[in-house]
């Protein structure tokens, strides 16, 4: 009799129970003195009591300022110290921290900060072309929830931070007495097919386990230095990254506020950095510059590498010229908190090429039948599900939605097409929605085509991703026009798109058309478009 593609994480580690307050001041107790933090393009540098010490001082902030438990607080920036200290310092007095993507604008920052309830936001003052204090004041008077703002880099930042004095140290340990590891502390937004994002929900529980045991997965230990270029805002660096680096007493080196492949490399080389992450496109960009020979990247072993497949030839270079001999690959969703599975540090190159590992400790993955709901045997492509501790806590004020997701077992369904091996390794063949992946950012038809509909000149809409050689996929705009005889050129239509939607999701392609391919029911054939329109 075949084996059902299903599968167990069994380990000899136990998941922790603490709250992420708590972990830190594990960490912080058994190594006061080895760095947690270095900001390299300020040069400022915490060590575990450092960190620790500026975690209390901005959640006795936060305590000042009127922010209780289960209260959001918003934080919308670019990589920089204070984002990490928010994480923390939020998650110690039981605060949910939303996390708003940097890239966003006006109308998507609006809906975020009124479907959260925000009431305090932490913004960086600009980044690139984003004036971030000119967005929140286009759309505060429509957000009657949010407070207060404070601006990093900004006497507003200061004048949080300075009134932290009027909180004592046993006010916050009563506050931090209060908290379950299964209280809600993050919220991060991922967009479904309905075009309105949803606010996944994770608890201490859901975050924490899974930065530990990615850590454990690629040995971390409080001799590691962790370079992440990849942004906090997902999962990816704030679970993967922060959180598997302070569990472990590891260090975390942050190259800038954004990804420049020089700056990485860089960093590595002068922090003498022991891991590296990325997604594919961005090992590509740092292996593909001109003078990548002449950094000195021999302190690597290991990284993560997630968002899309690694091809072969890139894997290879990454190991023989990056030293990264122990590189692993994670797949998973923000929903999961976010790794199911993980390859291991031993696996040969074919099973980090060919698959995304095999799944994590205490967690169970399986395939099914999306119609039937019944287990496939191994080999067979059916959708991915996932259970156990990472499972999300919801989605944010949207039980319809979550109900969607996760099942009465508490399966989580991901959407995505899978083979499980006979060894056990599951390979991702497909995805049942329809989402395009851009160097490694999700981008959702829906949300765009609503946006699209509103241009005069667009009749009808439908938004698929075409092969592209740098990015994975790129954002396609099939456009049925209101007037045949005068139809939108693809720089009005992304002239429409400027400051309005994130830049990631503005359409690099146009097709214009009379009609759309149908099935016999009445459904756009997206595979057709995909096919026919590719470049």
């Amino acid at each position: 009799m075949s084996e059902l593609s299903y599968a167990h994480g069994t380990g000899t580690t136990a998941l922790l129970g603490d709250t992420i307050g708590r972990n830190l001041d594990r960490t912080v107790a058994a190594w006061p003195d080895r760095e947690a933090l270095v900001d390299v393009p300020s040069g400022r540098r915490w060590t575990y009591a450092e960190f620790g010490a500026a975690v209390d001082e901005l959640a006795r902030a936060l305590l000042a300022s009127g922010v209780a438990k289960g209260d959001r607080v918003g934080i919308w920036a670019v990589n920089c110290p204070e984002w990490v200290l928010v994480q923390y310092a939020t998650a110690r007095i039981g605060a949910v921290m939303v996390n708003i993507n940097p890239a966003y604008r006006a109308h998507e920052l609006a809906y975020v900060l009124k479907q959260a309830g925000i009431s305090l936001l932490v913004a960086s003052l600009a980044h690139r072309t984003s004036d971030y204090r000119a967005l929140v004041e286009e759309v505060r008077a429509d957000c009657p929830e949010l407070r207060a703002v404070h601006y990093i880099g900004d006497a507003s930042w200061d004048e949080l931070v300075a009134t932290a004095g009027r909180i004592t140290p046993e006010q916050l340990a009563a506050r931090e007495a209060e908290l379950s590891c299964d209280d809600p502390i993050n919220i991060q937004y991922t967009s479904g097919t309905t075009g309105f994002p949803k606010g996944a929900t994770l608890s201490h529980h859901n975050i924490l386990n899974n930065g530990y045991f990615v850590g454990e997965l690629v040995a971390y230990t409080e001799q590691d230095r962790v370079c992440l270029p990849v942004p906090f805002y997902h999962c990816f660096g704030m679970v993967m990254g922060n959180l598997g680096a302070t569990s472990h007493g590891a260090c975390i080196v942050i190259p800038g506020p954004s990804f420049e492949p020089a700056a990485v490399l860089s960093a590595v080389q002068q922090e003498r950095c022991t891991s590296l992450y990325g997604v594919p496109t961005m090992f590509i960009a740092e292996l593909n510059l001109p003078d990548f020979a002449s950094y000195d990247l021999s302190s690597l072993r290991t990284g993560i590498m997630a968002g899309s497949p690694c091809p072969v030839e890139v894997m290879k270079r990454v190991v023989a010229e990056m030293h990264m001999a122990e590189v692993s690959i994670c797949y998973g969703m923000t929903e999961t908190s976010p790794v199911s599975t993980q390859t291991r540090r031993d696996d040969d190159l074919e099973r980090r090429t060919g698959t995304v590992g095999r799944v994590m400790p205490h967690i169970e993955v399986k395939v099914i039948d999306p119609v039937t709901g019944v287990t496939l045997e191994r080999g067979e492509s059916g959708e991915l599900c996932t259970r156990g501790y990472s499972v999300m806590l919801g989605y944010w004020d949207q039980p319809e939605r979550t109900a969607e997701a996760i099942d009465a077992g508490r399966w989580m369904h991901t959407g995505d097409l899978a083979v499980m091996r006979e060894d056990g390794y599951v390979q991702i063949v497909g995805r049942i929605k329809d989402v395009i992946i851009r160097g490694g950012e999700n981008i959702y038809p829906r949300e765009i085509e609503e946006f699209l509909y509103r241009h005069p000149k667009i009749a009808d809409v439908q938004v698929v991703g075409v092969p592209d050689e740098r990015y994975g996929e790129e954002v396609l705009a099939c456009v049925i026009p209101a007037d045949p005889a005068d139809p939108p050129a693809l720089e009005e239509v992304r002239a429409f798109c400027e400051g309005q939607l994130a830049h990631y999701k503005i359409p690099r392609l146009l097709q214009i058309l009379e009609t759309f391919p149908m099935t016999v029911s009445g459904k756009v054939r997206k595979v057709e478009l995909r096919e026919n329109y590719r470049p």
